[in-house]
């Protein structure tokens, strides 16, 4: 194994012994990770441990709040700690975006020494970028087992409505009190165990990438994606009673999948075309005023709908492609322009302005067809390490998981834009932009049509 895993006598996770020859450069973890029960009374001694200084603001919303930020706001206290309280207050859910940052940083002092951030994925997000911009630790307290963000490094925020990620630092010390996590609602242990399953798609189209792009890919990073799956699959039934047993497997494999961003620096470990499609319901639901769905269910429900279009691509006959009828159908610079204005509306010209390396000219689009089709036992090979879409399915099932877009208020127009347009959030390659270079989307997605 490329890397070990164990606790010390104090909770703390521990990632040692990394070794990979991918050629990256790999950030060995440092942080303080404590995993266990009742361990949330130890915040003052963990923090006194490693961080030096007393003064603090600490992060929560109206719900977690309740949840945990009171009862740590005021052991710090206790303990000698200056805290000043910045509770996000909102009717509906959280958003992780400029409002929001823009409260913590308006709470923070001249003499602020670190930030607790109390909460899940929207709230580690948000204080995460504050003390990325403010050169300040982070101290984060997990309050659900709900994405793996916890170890993550880059912050998904919402600017003016559009998805957007932006690089962080993973918090200093972590704490993920079992107690307070299989307490979350069962909704948002869905959504944790749906954000773990859509690594089989990165994970693939990571792959794919260094197929055909020569990308680099990282096998220690790919292990740890791996071993994350493995445990998560086997102990559904232990998710699903919430048993410590299963809330700690499914906080760890949430908690190793994070890491992966910290090791090598970006998310391509776990998040591909599954999460392009999440954001993209995320976002045109807020533009029309909706409340947009949960992040970890729309990453389940996507994995559901793209895996049969990876299990079909895998018993394609790429020799039997009609090249001319390829060069015939790609896509000028001005349609391409087109094609995001009518996809993304507000969203399009900031995506185009970070993804310039989507605007292919055909000599490129060439070459990548031409590399699939020689290389495309090694794709298939890709392909077959995920498992069956009834696998995935009956896990989810299991577990009481959303199955469908339907069950996320996801219409038919939106999803089978979601499913044309999703290859076009990053220029980061999946499957769906070879599907796409090689002609072939119409054949595919032939039952999600356009108006």
């Amino acid at each position: 194994m490329p890397y070990n895993m164990s606790y010390d006598k104090d909770n703390r996770l521990i990632i040692s012994d990394i070794v990979c020859s991918c050629g990256s450069v790999h950030n060995r973890p440092t942080q303080d990770i404590y995993v266990g029960s009742g361990i949330i009374y130890n915040t003052a001694a963990y923090i006194q441990k490693r961080l030096s200084g007393k003064n603090c603001v600490l992060v929560a919303d109206n719900i977690t709040w309740d949840i945990a930020g009171a009862k740590v706001s005021s052991q710090l206290k206790s303990a000698g700690f200056h805290v000043i309280d910045c509770v996000l207050t909102r009717k509906e859910r959280l958003e992780p975006d400029e409002t929001a940052v823009g409260e913590v940083f308006l709470a923070l002092q001249g003499d602020t020494d670190f930030l607790v951030s109390v909460g899940s994925g929207s709230i580690t997000d948000t204080t995460r970028v504050v003390a990325a911009r403010a050169n300040l630790p982070q101290v984060c307290i997990g309050t659900a087992p709900s994405m793996d963000g916890y170890t993550s490094s880059i912050c998904p925020l919402t600017y003016h409505g559009v998805k957007i990620h932006r690089p962080g630092k993973c918090p200093e010390i972590i704490i993920c009190d079992t107690e307070i996590l299989k307490t979350a609602p069962m909704d948002m242990v869905c959504a944790g165990v749906g954000d773990v399953l859509g690594k089989y798609i990165a994970k693939a189209d990571w792959k794919i990438g260094r197929i055909i792009n020569d990308e680099v890919y990282c096998d220690v990073c790919g292990e740890i994606v791996t071993d994350a799956l493995g445990k998560l699959l086997d102990n559904i039934d232990e998710i699903k009673a919430r048993s410590d047993k299963g809330i700690r497997l499914l906080t760890e494999a949430l908690l190793l999948s994070g890491m992966t961003i910290m090791i090598i620096g970006h998310t391509r470990a776990v998040a591909s075309v599954e999460h392009n499609i999440a954001h993209y319901w995320e976002m045109m639901q807020m533009f029309k005023g909706r409340p947009a769905p949960g992040h970890g269910a729309s990453v389940g429900v996507s994995t559901l709908l793209v895996l049969p279009v990876f299990k079909r691509f895998a018993d394609e006959d790429l020799s039997a492609l009609d090249l001319d009828s390829v060069r015939k159908g790609a896509i000028s610079r001005e349609s391409r322009v087109e094609w995001m204005r009518r996809a993304y509306g507000p969203a399009a010209q900031p995506i185009m302005n970070e993804n310039e390396g989507d605007f292919l000219n055909w000599d490129e689009q060439m070459r990548r067809v031409t590399c699939a089709q020689t290389r495309f036992a090694q794709i298939r090979q890709c392909i077959d390490e995920i498992p069956s879409l009834s696998v995935i399915e009956d896990a989810m099932r299991r577990l009481g998981a959303p199955l469908t877009p339907g069950q996320l208020d996801i219409d038919t127009p939106l999803l089978n834009l979601s499913m044309r347009c999703a290859k076009d959030y990053r220029t980061r390659y999946t499957l769906f932009k070879l599907i796409n270079e090689c002609g072939l989307e119409d054949k595919y997605l032939a039952e999600y049509p356009l108006d």
